[in-house]
């Protein structure tokens, strides 16, 4: 509290300074603006004009959504880099996915030969197109106002983009899997996400998603990024990456190998012979496989009836059942993987005996049902 001398003299200019202070106050509060104390992050490093007017144009005149995954990457020094990393040159077409007010779009402009952004909201897509506009690009730019995941990709070189966490895996999934040709896409992502992708046999995070990606692209780290330096600040920090699509990629059967993996990497840390003993995995593998010896026990044992219990008897499925399951542990057994975790296997090693499993008319995917390519990017 302002204490005020108790002069008349000073009572009245103390009077004059809080009347001031009480309309200016009234006057901020009409414009919309947040209090100076909470407006820029206290914590901010960067510390740089750029940096400030951004949040105050961006958080002023559009409400953001986190639920959408809307949050701006405002630190230049991240933006340029990011464009550094990508290796954009003048004369590549760039798809940026997701580009917001165009902090990032604009970098990109000022090198490539055209970009390509996409972007769902249309709020977002006015300022960009008033913010590109102001800087004389508009014909480097085509914009997109689809949905990623479900609108069609023109030709591209290069992707770039700061992707909403929400759709990370099925737009990984469409980019390595939807036969596109490009040299590299530059990502950033949720840190915990990244280091998932990232993550190699042995790891404690390796999982489905990075094996089915490592089957066609390989992953490089860039850098890590602070959630300060994103508007508004997300509840965790952000990492670069970079993937590249082999030149050369293993002759497997797509749809087997998601199926696959999704069996194995059901519980990542159980072995596999463990996993393939399971009555419920025996009989649905069964009902699946193009095998003659076993068709009279088809259509005997409804899979979703079976106990996941190993340990259960065998002796009321029948000697067809029985069979098939031995002829899967032998399968393990030959390939010296039955008490292998997948969590510690190569793609090597996976692919090695898939293709024993399928030389033997064993199958993993469904034909009747229609593939779900997202379903098999979970990262468990």
């Amino acid at each position: 509290m302002l204490q005020c001398p108790k002069s008349s003299v000073n009572r009245l200019s103390c009077h004059f300074l809080l009347q001031l202070a009480v309309q200016f106050h009234q006057v901020r509060a009409k414009s919309g603006r947040p209090p100076f104390k909470n407006r820029y992050n206290e914590n901010d490093d960067n510390g740089d004009s750029f940096t400030r007017k951004v949040k105050e144009n961006q958080e002023d005149r559009l409400q953001l959504y986190k639920s959408r995954g809307q949050h701006l990457l405002t630190n230049p020094r991240i933006l340029d880099s990011i464009v550094r990393s990508s290796g954009v040159g003048p004369g590549d077409t760039v798809l940026e996915i997701g580009p917001g007010t165009g902090n990032l779009t604009l970098k990109l402009l000022q090198v490539a030969n055209k970009v390509v952004a996409v972007e769902v909201d249309k709020r977002m897509v006015e300022v960009l197109n008033k913010r590109v506009s102001e800087h004389g690009l508009d014909e480097k730019l085509t914009i997109i106002c689809k949905d990623a995941l479900k609108t069609d990709f023109p030709d591209f070189d290069l992707v770039v983009a700061n992707i909403p966490y929400g759709i990370s895996s099925p737009l990984i999934a469409k980019l390595v899997f939807g036969g596109f040709q490009f040299r590299s896409a530059t990502l950033l992502l949720q840190k915990e996400f990244a280091n998932r992708l990232l993550a190699n046999p042995g790891d404690s995070e390796f999982n489905r998603l990075a094996v089915n990606v490592k089957l066609v692209a390989e992953i490089d780290h860039i850098m890590n990024v602070s959630k300060r330096d994103f508007v508004p600040i997300p509840k965790v920090d952000s990492s670069v990456v970079k993937i590249r699509l082999k030149s050369e990629v293993p002759n497997v059967d797509l749809n087997e190998w998601w199926a696959f993996t999704k069996t194995c990497f059901g519980k990542k840390n159980k072995t596999l012979g463990a996993t393939f003993r399971q009555k419920k995995k025996v009989a649905e593998l069964l009902n699946l496989s193009k095998l003659t010896s076993f068709d009279e026990d088809i259509g005997k044992h409804n899979s979703c009836d079976l106990s996941d219990d190993e340990e259960d008897e065998w002796e009321d499925l029948g000697t067809g059942v029985k069979s098939f399951k031995e002829k899967l542990v032998e399968i393990l057994k030959s390939a010296g993987l039955e008490d292998k975790r997948p969590s510690k296997l190569s793609n090597k090693e996976l692919l090695y005996l898939l293709s024993l499993f399928n030389e033997a008319g064993i199958c993993f995917h469904d034909e009747s049902k229609p593939v779900d390519i997202n379903a098999s990017f979970a990262t468990s």
